[in-house]
């Protein structure tokens, strides 16, 4: 029952479900997820290991980046079944539908690239 609850929890914050849902448009790295969601690296990492620890995400190294990605092959009693549920879930949402052309609209290479930049200073 804890990792059921734990999933839950991890599944009450808008700004997770939010997470979610922007990787379903495809994978995403913390820079971007930040840009999009307009919080910061902090609070966004944080929720990102949330999803993480709950098996939701998972995530690869790629070069400088880690790339975030829904965790569709995952194998438990819980999170297997939820991600066809997902899919299905807020398509009316205006955030959602705001956050998914974020995504689409988001380069990694220019807005981590400024990152960089600003922190050299």
């Amino acid at each position: 029952m804890k990792n059921l609850i734990k999933i839950f929890k991890a599944l009450s914050d808008m700004n997770r479900l939010r997470i979610l849902k922007m990787l379903e448009v495809r994978p995403l790295c913390v820079c971007e997820v930040t840009s999009v969601l307009g919080l910061a690296n902090s609070t966004v990492s944080k929720h990102l290991s949330i999803l993480k620890d709950v098996e939701l995400i998972i995530d690869t190294k790629d070069g400088k980046w880690v790339n975030y990605h829904l965790n569709t092959q995952a194998k438990g009693e819980y999170i297997s079944p939820l991600f066809p549920l997902l899919k299905n879930w807020l398509p009316d949402d205006q955030t959602v539908q705001k956050d998914k052309l974020k995504v689409m609209e988001t380069h990694r290479e220019f807005i981590c690239g400024i990152s960089e930049t600003i922190g050299k200073n």
